[in-house]
């Protein structure tokens, strides 16, 4: 899956402490450097644990705390507000935080005391310099306990508002969800992003079965479930770190949820196929594809991202697949014409990867990720109309770009982590009118029967809108003609 786009990937530089951090300092610290840097969660997290002591059971309520306040954080400010006598928005950075991450405890956890939210919430306020704002914190914290709860709008008066408050959700893709969809199934789309996504592996094929995976996960006293569309998924309970597990370390499975390991049965690659993974890092599709392929042939792994692509190795040498070739290049950068290609004067040589056709080619898009909010809540506080518009542009021209690399008769998929119009259906729209060469190709034959559910009218693959808890991906079958 392409990663989501952010405004500012840098990651950020948090100094080491000789001193144990507890999970709500963590917290607060964390979510004040997401909203600063405009940073993933992910990184911000991950790159604070390796450099501060703590605790495994400090470093769980925190990721927790994390989360939850992304998931939650319009519905907290407007808690907040109906008890503080001055707006969240203009309070700094650090009392807000600071507020958020007490009110998640008392509102959507029960096994933490509000007595241990409150208290620790003050004192991490009254250790920070300047003004002291240690009453203030105590005082709406205090009178969020004894306030009645208020009212939510009436969806009937205010379907925006009411929306945007219940889910957390802003009020600008709420607003485009109700027109595009109308009131029921944008509803369900903002309900979804507050839920937390289940743990998913697919199994690793080129070493065992999924029924030998799930034998071992068992013996283990981990337990799982088959999923229920894809023919290689197993969800887990009540693992722990996934990266413990023995079986993923051993190169039995990699961590995808459900509706992306549908994608790469969708391009059919058979063994010996030259197949070009347009936008591959870190490898969840690539290394799928092997597996289709039973690691015979050859696949081209694209990325513009160079730290991305040494992931994508790894994971390849942890699955012991052989037959992906990494390529660091941005496929914008070039223009091409038929099957002539030219590239741009700033740019170095074309890769020899690509000077030949390939028989299948799968564009796994740069997208606005708004299909998978549930795993990267910051994208509610973060992302905006413009994230949409920009990836549209880049999926276009990545789409003009591959369509000279692909033979005649051969096969490209198009998938993206959003169900955005301007992404899917009007941008392929758009593309076909332009390449009349691309034929459409219904997903139906390639779909396991339990997900037949789950292609549309026009023959699309589309995993919102459904019951098997999977995230919402698009994706579609163009043939090239001869």
């Amino acid at each position: 899956m392409a990663r989501p786009q952010s405004t500012s990937p840098k990651t950020p530089q948090v100094s080491a402490s000789v001193r144990p951090w507890s999970a709500r300092k963590l917290a607060t610290a964390a979510l004040q450097t997401i909203e600063r840097t405009r940073s993933f969660s992910d990184d911000v997290f991950d790159h604070m644990i390796k450099d501060l002591e703590v605790s495994e059971r400090d470093r769980n309520l925190a990721f927790e705390l994390v989360y939850g306040v992304m998931r939650h954080y319009g519905t907290l400010d407007w808690r907040l507000d109906q008890v503080s006598r001055k707006p969240m928005v203009r309070l700094p950075l650090t009392v807000a935080t600071t507020l958020r991450v007490a009110a998640y405890q008392l509102l959507y956890l029960d096994r933490i005391p509000a007595s241990a939210a409150v208290n620790e919430a003050v004192e991490l306020i009254r250790k920070q310099p300047g003004h002291n704002w240690s009453g203030f914190v105590n005082a709406v914290l205090r009178n969020l306990l004894r306030q009645p709860v208020p009212l939510m709008p009436d969806p009937a008066l205010d379907a925006t508002t009411a929306l945007s408050i219940r889910y957390a959700c802003p009020t600008w893709l709420v607003e485009r969800w109700l027109r595009s969809f109308g009131f029921n199934q944008a509803e369900r789309l903002c309900q979804q992003t507050i839920g937390i996504p289940p743990l998913t592996i697919r199994t690793n094929t080129l070493r065992c079965s999924r029924s030998t995976l799930l034998d071992r996960l068992k013996t283990e006293g981990i337990p799982a479930q088959e999923t229920a569309v894809s023919p290689v998924g197993l969800t887990l309970n009540k693992c722990g770190n996934p990266g413990q597990l023995s079986a993923l370390k051993d190169g039995w499975c990699y961590v995808e949820d459900e509706a992306p390991q549908l994608i790469p049965l969708l391009l059919d690659p058979q063994p010996g196929d030259r197949v070009l993974d347009a936008c591959a890092a870190p490898g969840g599709k690539t290394t799928h594809l092997a597996q289709l392929m039973k690691d015979q042939g050859e696949i081209v792994a694209l990325d513009r991202h160079h730290g991305r692509l040494k992931s994508l190795v790894s994971n390849c040498g942890r699955l012991g697949i052989s037959i992906v070739q990494p390529c660091h290049f941005d496929l914008t950068e070039y223009s091409g014409a038929g099957q002539a290609i030219s590239f741009s004067a700033a740019h170095r040589a074309v890769p020899a990867l690509l000077t030949q056709p390939f028989d299948r080619i799968l564009v796994d898009a740069p997208c606005s990720a708004l299909g998978i909010l549930r795993r990267h809540p910051e994208g509610k506080l973060l992302k905006a109309l413009s994230n949409i518009q920009h990836a549209q542009a880049l999926q276009r021209q990545m789409l003009d770009r591959v369509s000279a690399l692909l033979r005649p008769g051969g096969i490209l998929v198009y998938s993206a982590c959003s169900i955005e119009p301007e992404e899917t259906t009007e941008m392929l729209s758009g593309f076909c009118q332009e390449h009349p060469e691309f034929l459409h190709e219904p997903v139906t034959p390639w779909v396991p029967a339990p997900g037949q559910t789950l292609i549309t009218d026009q023959g699309h693959l589309c995993t919102a809108f459904q019951t098997f808890n999977m995230d919402a991906f698009f994706a579609c079958r163009l043939k090239k003609s001869l």
